[in-house]
């Protein structure tokens, strides 16, 4: 099966993080590109998780559901979750992101 024909439960969100997880015991950094109530998409280094692999992760200081390699394509791999990550949490992860983003730029303007 192709990886983009994979049925969408829920509505994928860009949401772009840094992220500490742990894939077969083994600390794993990885930037967070896009998450939705069922799963999420994360960009690492290559090889750093393999279809069928089961991954625990912290998103912004909050533990998200336990989830499993569907799929990989070089640095990237699909996770699904084994259970749900609430919208509310995904709301406010996102919410969190555009403040910070908003405070970094006006910080910036200071030393323009």
């Amino acid at each position: 099966m192709n990886m983009h024909s994979i049925p969408r439960a829920a509505e994928r969100r860009s949401l772009s993080l840094m992220i500490k997880g742990r894939v077969k015991s083994r600390v794993v950094y990885c930037d967070l590109i896009d998450i939705s109530e069922g799963g999420c998409k994360l960009r690492g280094s290559a090889g750093f998780a393999s279809i069928g692999d089961r991954l625990t992760m912290q998103v912004g200081g909050i533990n998200a559901p336990l989830g499993r390699v569907a799929w990989v394509d070089g640095k990237f791999a699909g996770i699904a979750f084994e259970g749900q990550m609430h919208a509310a949490v995904i709301d406010h992860l996102i919410q969190n992101e555009a403040t910070k983003l908003a405070n970094d730029e006006s910080d910036n303007r200071r030393y323009l």
